[in-house]
C-alpha cells in the first residue's frame, strides 16, 4: 500500500494506466453531479463583468471542462498525464469549445495562479492523490481561489478502507480538511450520480475564507 500511495505522485503511474486502457474513472462524458448542478441553476460567480474563471484539477480527458465551457465559463484544465491533456485538447477542438489545458503537477500551480480563479470544480482528483497530501491539496485549492471564490467538490468514494486509487474519503475528513480555509455553504448527496457511484458521493459547495 505504501508503494501504491507513492506511485500516484508520479506521472508515469497515470501514463501507464492510460496506455493500458485502465482508466475506469473516465465516464465517457461529463460527471452527472456537475451536469445536474448546472441544470438546476447552480452558478459560479465572477467579481467582474467577464465570465467566471474555473479550474478543473485532474481534468483527464476534459469532459467536465468542456461542459463548463459550454455554460459560458472560462476554463483551465490541469492534468499529470500528457496523454490525457492531448486527448482533452483534441476533444475541445472537435466540440468547438475553448478550454485552456496544461500538463502540470497540480501541486505546482499555486505559484502561477494565486487568487486567480473564481471557482474550482473538484471531482476524482482528491481521491487520486496520495491521502497524505490531502491537507496540502486543500491549501492549494484555497490559494488559487480568489477571496469568497467557490469550491464545488463531489467527493468520492464514501466508504471504509485505505486502498486505492480511488482512495476512500469520509464526511468528517472532508469537514476537517476544509475547516481552516473554507465555509461550507451546502452539502449532501448529488442530485445525480453514475450508476456505479450512487450512494458513494458527497457534493459540497464551499466559499474561500480570507
Amino acid at each position: 500500500m505504501e508503494r501504491d500511495r507513492s506511485s500516484v505522485s508520479a506521472p508515469a503511474f497515470w501514463e501507464g494506466l492510460y496506455a493500458e486502457g485502465r482508466d475506469g474513472w473516465d465516464l465517457g462524458g461529463a460527471a452527472p453531479p456537475l451536469d445536474a448542478w448546472l441544470d438546476a441553476g447552480g452558478r459560479f460567480a465572477s467579481t467582474d463583468t467577464a465570465a467566471a474563471r474555473i479550474a478543473v484539477p485532474g481534468a483527464g480527458r476534459g469532459h467536465d471542462a468542456r461542459l463548463l465551457a459550454r455554460h459560458g465559463y472560462r476554463v483551465w484544465g490541469f492534468d499529470f498525464a500528457s496523454a490525457a491533456v492531448a486527448e482533452a485538447a483534441a476533444l475541445a477542438r472537435r466540440d468547438g469549445v475553448a478550454v485552456s489545458y496544461e500538463r502540470r503537477d497540480i501541486f505546482t500551480i499555486g505559484a502561477d495562479y494565486a487568487g486567480f480563479f473564481d471557482g474550482v470544480w473538484e471531482y476524482t482528483c482528491f481521491c487520486a492523490i496520495d491521502p497524505r497530501r490531502r491537507e496540502e491539496y486543500a491549501r492549494l485549492v484555497h490559494s488559487i481561489l480568489r477571496p469568497s471564490g467557490t469550491l464545488l467538490a463531489c467527493f468520492f468514494p464514501l466508504r471504509d478502507g485505505d486502498d486505492g486509487p480511488p482512495f476512500p474519503v469520509s464526511r468528517p475528513e472532508i469537514e476537517r480538511l476544509l475547516a481552516p480555509g473554507f465555509d461550507i455553504v451546502a452539502n449532501g448527496p448529488p442530485a445525480a450520480s453514475a450508476a456505479e457511484r450512487e450512494g458513494l458521493e458527497w457534493l459540497v459547495r464551499a466559499e474561500r475564507r480570507d
